[in-house]
């Protein structure tokens, strides 16, 4: 009985592990066409072609739109942020510490939900960690300051997307993700449609901004949504927090980039929170998913 629990569990936790690998290595790919593109362009060209292709994948347009549609609006807003705000610090700080400080956004909402004594360890951890990437201090990592707030203000777009995500996905997530990313496209591509045009004019970088739009957008929530209707939500969230380490580790072998030790603590002092925090976390608690 054993063994069979644990060959249900392994397509999902896979499925999981696939996902994380999927989004890291289209960032890695993003980044490595901003110097013929630049960060607006390409924020413009994935959100853009993901709207378009999610609309293909989900066709939204045969279910009726739900009468509250301000979430979905929200939502999108919120979503093509995010996406903006994190590629703007991802040309200016290394990829896995851009998602680790991301991640300190869901980090803080799941710790908002609670009260408990041993959450202080886990805001005590994910704090270390922080000050060890801010470029304050004696043991202070040499990161771009700005880099570092704008992937602050990515985390706050990641809480509120959790936010607003839970509610435009009560009347049908496929639907809700559809819309909310061609919302999200609205925001993001007039911003960037003039480098979008000109990289898209430029060879070779049309076929790879599809595959980031593909490995970022597509893949990952298909694959997510498999593993959310087969896994527990503690046993999502805690496969979802090492994903700053796999953010780390393709940012090396994708673009060369090297963390510092005092770096690489941070980012474990980081997941380790973030793991803490779902994983001792009361049934009972209405935790958001990270």
């Amino acid at each position: 009985m054993r063994r069979g629990r644990l060959g249900a569990l392994s397509a999902p936790v896979g499925a999981v592990a696939i996902s994380m690998v999927s989004v890291q290595a289209g960032a890695s790919m993003a980044k490595g066409l901003f110097p013929e593109v630049g960060p607006l362009g390409v924020t413009a060209l994935r959100v853009g072609l993901a709207a378009l292709m999610m609309l293909a994948l989900w066709r939204p347009w045969r279910a009726p739109l739900p009468s509250r549609r301000w979430p979905i609006l929200a939502y999108g807003v919120v979503l093509g942020s995010m996406n903006l705000i994190f590629y703007q610090a991802l040309a200016r700080i290394p990829l896995g510490i851009a998602v680790a400080v991301e991640f300190t956004g869901p980090l803080t909402l799941a710790l908002l939900a609670s009260r408990r004594p041993l959450d202080f360890l886990w805001i005590s951890l994910a704090v270390a960690g922080l000050v060890l990437l801010l470029p304050i201090g004696p043991l202070a990592s040499h990161l771009d300051p700005l880099g570092v707030m704008l992937a602050l203000a990515a985390g706050v777009c990641w809480a509120l997307y959790i936010v607003f995500g839970q509610k435009a996905g009560a009347g049908g997530q496929g639907q809700a993700a559809a819309l909310g990313m061609v919302v999200a496209a609205l925001v993001v591509v007039p911003l960037g449609v003039a480098q979008a045009a000109h990289g898209v004019a430029i060879a070779g970088v049309a076929p790879k901004a599809v595959l980031v739009a593909l490995l970022t957008s597509v893949i990952p929530y298909s694959l997510e949504m498999l593993a959310m209707a087969r896994l527990p939500a503690r046993v999502f969230g805690v496969l979802m927090s090492a994903e700053p380490a796999v953010g780390a580790v393709s940012g090396f072998l994708i673009l060369g980039e090297r963390l510092s030790a005092f770096q690489c603590l941070a980012v474990t002092l980081i997941i380790v929170a973030s793991i803490g925090v779902v994983a001792t976390h009361r049934p009972t608690e209405a935790v958001p998913e990270v």
